[in-house]
């Protein structure tokens, strides 16, 4: 399926799950939980905090070699969206920094996957969120003790704690 197709089809409307597709065009979901909730929330709220000069995004497609990713969230520079916030359905770059949620149904091999797709499309950072909160940063050359681009981002997110 293209991906108008697949944003466009009433049958996928309204599902309580993230629909990507895959280099063939068939639809992939990922379920959804209230703990993936929260810990896309305290992302956003942690980035609106810090990063004046950009604009933070929720389920950013993004067009990659494997079909549609949609990262949980997103970072983009001014810049970023002056080249690209025209765009109707997909973003055929990536975004400054890409920030993936672990969910139970996601595994290790298949967020690995995910971080190479997001570099080959222009990521400058690739971020994962574990199931504890605990964040990992990467840029193309690998692991990253801190981001690069949110030095004060905290190594792990509380989604326990009340903003």
């Amino acid at each position: 399926m293209e991906w108008r197709e697949v944003i466009e089809h009433p049958s996928l409307q309204d599902l309580p799950f993230k629909i990507e597709t895959n280099k063939w065009g068939a639809i992939m979901m990922t379920p959804a939980s209230p703990k993936h909730s929260k810990q896309q929330t305290r992302i956003i709220e942690w980035f609106l905090r810090l990063g004046q000069w950009g604009q933070v995004r929720v389920e950013c497609p993004i067009q990659t070699a494997d079909g549609v990713k949609v990262a949980d969230v997103a970072w983009g520079s001014k810049e970023f969206f002056e080249r690209n916030d025209s765009a109707d359905l997909v973003y055929e770059e990536s975004p400054e920094i890409v920030v993936e949620v672990r969910s139970p149904s996601n595994s290790l091999p298949e967020m690995k996957e995910k971080k190479g797709l997001y570099f080959e499309k222009g990521a400058k950072e690739v971020w994962l969120c574990d199931k504890e909160g605990i964040m990992h940063f990467f840029n193309p050359q690998g692991g990253l003790k801190r981001s690069e681009l949110f030095g004060e981002f905290p190594e792990q997110i509380d989604i326990d704690m009340a903003h």
